[in-house]
């Protein structure tokens, strides 16, 4: 009996430890992950991976695209890719799952509203707006699992500021923020103002990372 008690001590204090060492980490490999995302697309932009309007100006990309999953808007797939290739499985709701968490992408359409990638990865022509999509796009990262997973949400843009909402439980398969929740202001278009140190279009005090 003394045995199981001090089993029963041990457990009870390992294991919240260990559940918050695995959010942690998860959370910190989001974050690294925004980030190889912020270089991916401005490596893809600045070589003109994507360019419908045939301006000379490159466009942003999905994660099929840049991974090399998919053509390029429809066309020839990329190579080499921009992208890691674990982010070639993009589901039916157009989102990637990695270490715990659910990544997705969003170009703006002819309102500038944003449009997530299709299942499978990629986006077909004539679905995203050519001139503003030389601008803009913006990515989430949010708990497959909240509680379990993470508990923090992760937004980053053009921009490159990464930015996490705590109190909001974003969760699971096609469980994440609208596209246009880590903005200021009203409507919803991706093209305002990043909620950094402010409350975003979904209600939530968006902070910056490290903040």
């Amino acid at each position: 009996m003394i045995v199981i008690a001090i089993i029963a001590i041990i457990a009870a204090i390992a294991i919240p430890n260990l559940l918050s060492a695995r959010l942690s980490s998860n959370e910190t490999a989001a974050i690294a992950t925004l980030r190889s995302i912020i270089s991916s697309q401005a490596q893809f932009q600045t070589t003109t991976r994507a360019d419908e309007n045939l301006n000379g100006v490159g466009e942003y990309g999905t994660f099929g695209e840049m991974s090399a999953a998919v053509g390029v808007r429809g066309g020839a797939v990329l190579s080499p890719p921009v992208l890691s290739t674990s982010f070639r499985s993009v589901s039916a709701d157009g989102e990637v799952g990695r270490s715990g968490y659910l990544y997705a992408i969003y170009l703006p359409d002819a309102v500038a509203d944003g449009v997530k990638e299709q299942a499978g990865g990629g986006m077909a022509a004539g679905v995203v707006d050519p001139d503003l999509a030389e601008t803009t796009w913006c990515a989430y990262a949010w708990p497959a699992n909240f509680g379990s997973s993470g508990n923090r949400s992760f937004f980053v843009s053009q921009a490159g500021d990464i930015v996490q909402v705590l109190d909001q439980v974003y969760s699971g398969p096609n469980g994440g923020p609208d596209p246009e929740a880590a903005f200021t202001g009203a409507g919803t278009a991706i093209t305002g103002n990043t909620a950094s140190g402010a409350t975003g279009r979904d209600g939530n005090f968006w902070r910056a990372v490290g903040s």
